[in-house]
């Protein structure tokens, strides 16, 4: 039995990243504006009537939620037009007969995926420093649940890239699913902040147990217990696993 093509997953793997240091400006910038609007708006004018939330000063309190809801979306973007533009240009089929097996190609590009995505989560944090005063209480929790997440999501948007038969499509789940799920997920608020039977409705959105993790690791306060939200992200995690084999084995959406 032979082990992994360490050479194929680092060809997709270089292959992926070239684009994403072909616009490293525009990929470092971006979020530093993003983030610093954010801490204008919502730090300023909102920070200014609500000074803290369960102890934490409100401008602090929001960037585990602002980290989250980048990572989740660049994760996902990132991975999903990885595979998306080889199905559109036709490439894909030559990928599909390298000698690379599925999970070498899925190394490779949600390898990518999560490494553009854990960069800007990074870029977001120092930024932040620069705007508030931040603590890490728990910073190997922290890594753990940021890189579950980066991974977690990347294999989401490879399954989107897969799935999606166009652009608009491949917009569809990050603009009109996932960006909401994280605003109404707890990453500008506390749960606890709402009427009772909201409260309920909100347990049901999966983001907010992965927001509620995140925010532990700094501040050691959460909207629900840490153990939750590790079974959430591994569920998800093995989930998102689950759909890739199953794609790659009954060949959904890749053979004609």
């Amino acid at each position: 039995m032979t082990g992994p093509n360490w050479r194929g997953i680092g060809a997709i793997y270089r292959f992926e990243m070239s684009r994403f240091f072909r616009t490293l400006l525009q990929s470092f910038v971006s979020p530093v504006i993003s983030t610093s609007l954010y801490f204008v708006v919502f730090g300023a004018a909102i920070g200014s009537r609500i000074e803290q939330v369960e102890g934490v000063s409100y401008g602090a309190f929001i960037v585990p939620g602002l980290v989250m809801l980048t990572v989740m979306t660049q994760s996902i973007t990132n991975a999903s037009f990885g595979i998306y533009f080889p199905k559109f240009i036709g490439t894909i089929y030559e990928l599909l007969s390298a000698p690379v097996n599925f999970l070498e190609i899925v190394l490779g590009y949600v390898g990518a995926a999560a490494t553009k995505a854990l960069f800007i989560g990074t870029v977001i944090m120092v930024t932040a420093s620069m705007f508030v005063e931040m603590q890490v209480m728990h910073p190997f929790a922290m890594v753990a649940f940021l890189m579950l997440t980066c991974v977690s999501f990347a294999l989401f948007g490879f399954i989107i890239g897969i799935w999606a038969e166009n652009f608009e499509q491949l917009q569809l789940v990050p603009l009109l699913i996932v960006t909401p799920l994280v605003f109404l997920g707890g990453s500008f608020y506390s749960i606890s902040m709402l009427p009772p039977a909201w409260q309920t409705v909100t347990m049901f959105n999966p983001v907010v147990y992965l927001i509620s993790g995140f925010r532990w690791s700094f501040y050691g306060v959460a909207d629900v217990p840490i153990g939750l939200s590790l079974l959430a992200i591994g569920l998800f995690l093995g989930l998102c696993m689950a759909a890739v084999w199953w794609i790659f084995r009954s060949g959904w959406r890749l053979r004609p």
